[in-house]
């Protein structure tokens, strides 16, 4: 069975980087037929709350993205300390006592002798006397002692990859303090938890490599794995800098629609042109992870504002019924309010500017040489109701009276009632006027 995961960190709300890893893992288990788990990784105690967890989840909801299960790595700790004992027994996993700023100055005569960073495993050298003094004095934290050969792997979109372990330092897969690090719990998560497919950002290219080794040390199945490029602003920018402000949430509260972002998401950086689907299935169905290439994505919020905007009108009244009777609008009207202004809208809160246009009448805008011309026709329109009939009616009333005809007659007169130069057909919004307009 295809089993997969997403895994944020309850450390910050999801932005739309983090979409990317969860959406394409969830629709390779979905159209498998698999599970899909969220795995919160929330070994960090410090950062991670409560609150950026509740938030992670409603963000999924909103866009549909159900699991079939829910795990927190601070659950799993015990899972983690004896995969930390059977590696110290096989002696792959050892301590070393180095701190920040030795490690720092190490890194840096390295690079001015113009030699990779590589940490020189200095820490297996240690008597078991100067680990002991060390350890009196500092804490210690442990390292992966990695096999320093090739780690080779097929990617499902970056094709073949092979890094030489001779150019990686050994991992630190538990702090000084005792916290057990991504690395780590990650790896002992997906062997346990039986993870087929792993799909995520290509900056884990290198943590793939050093995880395929851990792996192996403690006997586990290698998923197959797969690493997406990462998202740049529109003018190829990192959008790193911009996240704060690419946050789900804040999305949902600018009235983006759940579809318009999966459907974007699902295609942007891939061979197949983004379509609108009309439902997670529709994008599940579609998607291929083999279609995705390894170039940064360029990725403009603006873009969702249009496919927003024919979420809305290809949306049922069905789907908008509860929000219209909120507004307000009355049950007979509402069927053709909604048809009415479907198409006139960017996002759903839009609605409710139309309708207060509806029942309290616009602003007129009008022209110095048109107030004349619209203050005689608006004496010649009736009291509402109105019908469908009521504007090529009155639009022919006038044009015989007042000789205007075209543009000079009709952009006028919409002005005047909608205060808007777009908008519906006005033989679509007589009818759902409710008082008589004037000049004010």
């Amino acid at each position: 069975m295809t089993v997969t995961r997403f895994a944020p960190s309850p450390t910050g709300y999801l932005h739309i980087g983090n979409l990317r890893a969860a959406l394409f893992n969830y629709a390779i288990a979905r159209k498998a037929g698999g599970t899909f788990i969220l795995r919160l990784d929330d070994t960090d105690p410090e950062r991670s709350t409560q609150e950026y967890a509740d938030g992670i989840q409603r963000d999924l909801e909103w866009l549909g993205l159900t699991w079939d299960r829910m795990e927190r790595q601070s659950e799993r700790l015990d899972r983690y300390a004896a995969a930390a004992d059977e590696m110290r027994a096989s002696g792959r996993l050892y301590e070393a006592f180095e701190t920040p700023v030795e490690l720092d100055l190490k890194r840096k005569k390295l690079l001015n002798m113009g030699r990779p960073p590589v940490y020189d495993r200095a820490a297996l050298d240690l008597s078991e006397a100067e680990k002991d003094a060390l350890r009196a004095e500092r804490g210690g934290h442990w390292r992966f002692k990695l096999d320093q050969e090739r780690i080779e792997w097929e990617d499902g979109i970056l094709g073949d990859i092979s890094i030489d372990a001779a150019s990686v330092s050994d991992p630190v897969l538990i702090r000084g303090d005792g916290q057990v690090l991504y690395t780590l719990a990650s790896v002992v998560d997906d062997t346990e938890m039986g993870i087929t497919d792993v799909v995520r950002g290509s900056d884990h290219v290198t943590n793939t490599a050093t995880q395929i080794q851990i792996m192996g040390a403690l006997s586990g199945a290698v998923p197959r794995f797969a690493h997406h490029s990462l998202l740049t602003g529109p003018q190829g920018e990192a959008l790193s800098k911009r996240l704060g402000t690419l946050a789900l949430r804040d999305m949902r509260a600018a009235g983006t629609e759940p579809m318009a972002i999966l459907s974007l998401m699902a295609r942007l950086g891939s061979s197949d042109p983004v379509e609108l689907r009309g439902s997670v299935e529709e994008v599940v169905a579609d998607f291929d992870v083999a279609h995705f290439g390894a170039a940064p994505t360029k990725f403009d919020v603006e873009d969702l504002k249009p496919l927003t905007a024919r979420v809305l009108a290809a949306t049922p009244f069905e789907a908008v019924a509860g929000e219209i009777a909120g507004m307000g609008v009355p049950d007979n009207l509402a069927p053709r309010f909604w048809d009415v202004v479907r198409e006139n809208i960017e996002t759903r809160a839009d609605m409710a500017g139309w309708w207060a246009l509806f029942r309290e009448g616009a602003a007129p805008v009008v022209a110095d040489e048109d107030r004349d011309f619209v203050d005689r026709a608006f004496q010649m329109l009736g009291a509402p109701p109105y019908g469908p009939d009521t504007w090529a009616n009155w639009t022919a009333a006038v044009k015989e009276a007042t000789g205007r005809k075209g543009r000079g007659l009709f952009m006028p007169l919409r002005l005047a009632v909608t205060g808007r130069a777009r908008g519906p057909e006005m033989a679509d919004v007589m009818p759902l006027l409710q008082q008589k307009p004037t000049l004010g």
